[in-house]
């Protein structure tokens, strides 16, 4: 797995030093030619000393067709483009962009980004978990990362529309905690009807269970 990052600091050097101990191919760009230095001799990673906002900068780290982008600079307009860039210029499959202001989580959703976080153990979790990120998103991780807690959108045909909650089959372990609807938020039981475009908030304890419930997400077959 090829996995490009964006900024050197605290958060981009514990993922950068997370992926190599799973022997993943990572770059790692940083504009400060001291950090840069110090990156190259505290991990074993090829580092980009350049802006992550410029093409020729990311064409040199490999982004091309990468199969996770990262930006986790201090700021998120910097991450904003560097991620934009990624994606739309050069293909990487999985975007992951940091926010450093909580206030601008939904602005960055909002202009195209795949996923929004800021925690060094969910975006771990993020670029290595194999569920389709445009159906599930992963809002925290439980239990020291073996359990989540994630999000998605009921679409249209899928198995679970129109079917109240305690007639649909949930996988072991996973557990539906909310239901929002028309901006609405309800507590669900078992007579409670699941809709196509309802948001729903489930946990499940192992990733497996998170795969077998996107399942569900799917339309009838």
């Amino acid at each position: 797995m090829k996995i490009v990052i964006v900024g050197g600091g605290k958060l981009g050097k514990d993922i950068a030093d997370n992926m190599l101990e799973r022997k993943y191919d990572v770059r790692l760009i940083e504009k400060s030619r001291a950090k840069c230095i110090e990156l190259a001799n505290d991990l074993d990673v090829e580092v980009i000393c350049g802006d992550g906002t410029e093409l020729e900068v990311l064409e040199e780290a490999g982004t091309k067709n990468a199969d996770c982008f990262i930006s986790v600079t201090g700021s998120d307009q910097n991450n904003l483009v560097a991620t934009q860039l990624a994606k739309n210029e050069f293909n990487a499959h999985k975007v992951i962009v940091r926010a450093n202001n909580p206030r601008n989580v939904e602005a960055l959703r909002t202009l195209g980004t795949d996923i929004v976080v800021s925690s060094t153990e969910i975006i771990t979790r993020l670029i290595e978990q194999e569920v389709d990120v445009a159906s599930m998103h992963l809002l925290a991780t439980l239990n020291k990362g073996k359990a989540s807690i994630c999000t998605g959108i009921v679409p249209h045909e899928s198995q679970l529309d129109g079917k109240m909650l305690k007639d649909i089959t949930l996988p072991q372990g996973c557990l539906i905690i909310s239901v929002l609807r028309d901006d609405n938020m309800t507590i669900p039981n078992g007579f409670t009807v699941i809709y196509a475009e309802d948001e729903i908030v489930a946990v499940c304890d192992s990733d497996s269970s998170q795969r077998q419930l996107l399942k569900l997400f799917r339309k009838r077959g």
